[in-house]
């Protein structure tokens, strides 16, 4: 039988302030570039494994600080989404993908089913199982809960600029990510870009939030503006106002007693 990770090798997901008292529950499903020692490098420099292919550069400080400030549990997946992208079914060809943008991945060409199997036995299902434990836990403690997974992108994909700061992105309820970004200029935020529904980025919040009618909202922050400390606070310090309100105003009555 094909194995991914050793024994020595930690879970695929982390649970960060798990006690957290925030509604949110946030998510980083790209927060690492760590690919398991069996698979060596998939045939990559060690370059072009710290580029945005291999994960989403400075989504996880941020979300480690937004996790800090709203006191908000956090679960970061914590291999390369080289190894098996935890936002992707394992249908989908970008769960293991042989190209990314525009660079080939040697470690991901004619995957066996077996070995696409192996993957997703061992990084995507623990991780998925450990999101669904969690809000099964949450469910039955009744307590309001908000879901927004924290991405970043590139400000140049295939040779094309992307003209914004951030992207608050959703497919089956709009409402979270209609309220936060009023509160950003039009010309630096946008609903459903530099991605949306189309392209297939929305599977971990369809599969969590949506089902359990939970607000939910993937919130895309452009890398070079999270690439360091003080952007990566900063961005923290923007969101964590909006999104506290946002908390306030989507709960239900219920849950405000």
């Amino acid at each position: 039988m094909i194995r991914i990770l050793q024994d020595s090798e930690p879970h695929p997901a982390e649970v960060i302030n798990p006690a957290g008292t925030s509604p949110y529950v946030l998510v980083c499903e790209h927060a690492s570039n760590r690919i398991p020692a069996n698979l060596g490098t998939l045939g990559l420099p060690d370059a072009d494994l710290q580029r945005h292919i291999a994960w989403d550069i400075g989504a996880e400080a941020t979300a480690r600080i937004l996790s800090r400030i709203l006191d908000a549990p956090l679960i970061v997946q914590r291999y390369s989404r080289l190894v098996y992208d935890c936002n992707r079914p394992p249908e989908a060809d970008g769960a293991y993908p042989d190209v990314s943008e525009i660079y080939e991945i040697p470690g991901n060409r004619n995957l066996t089913p077996s070995a696409r199997l192996a993957r997703t036995r061992e990084i995507a299902r623990p991780f998925h199982a450990a999101i669904e434990a969690f809000l099964d836990q949450r469910a039955c403690e009744r307590r309001h809960t908000l879901v927004a997974s924290i991405h970043s992108f590139t400000p140049v994909y295939k040779g094309k600029q992307r003209e914004l700061d951030v992207g608050f992105l959703f497919d089956r309820d709009a409402a979270l990510a209609n309220f936060l970004i009023k509160v950003f200029p039009p010309d630096k935020a946008r609903l459903n870009e530099p991605y949306g529904p189309k392209d297939g980025v929305m599977h971990l919040l369809n599969l969590h939030a949506a089902p359990r009618g939970l607000k939910h909202v993937m919130i895309e922050i452009r890398n070079d503006l999270i690439a360091d400390h003080a952007g990566q606070n900063a961005w923290a310090n923007y969101l964590v106002v909006p999104l506290a309100q946002a908390a306030i105003k989507l709960a239900t009555p219920s849950t405000r007693s």
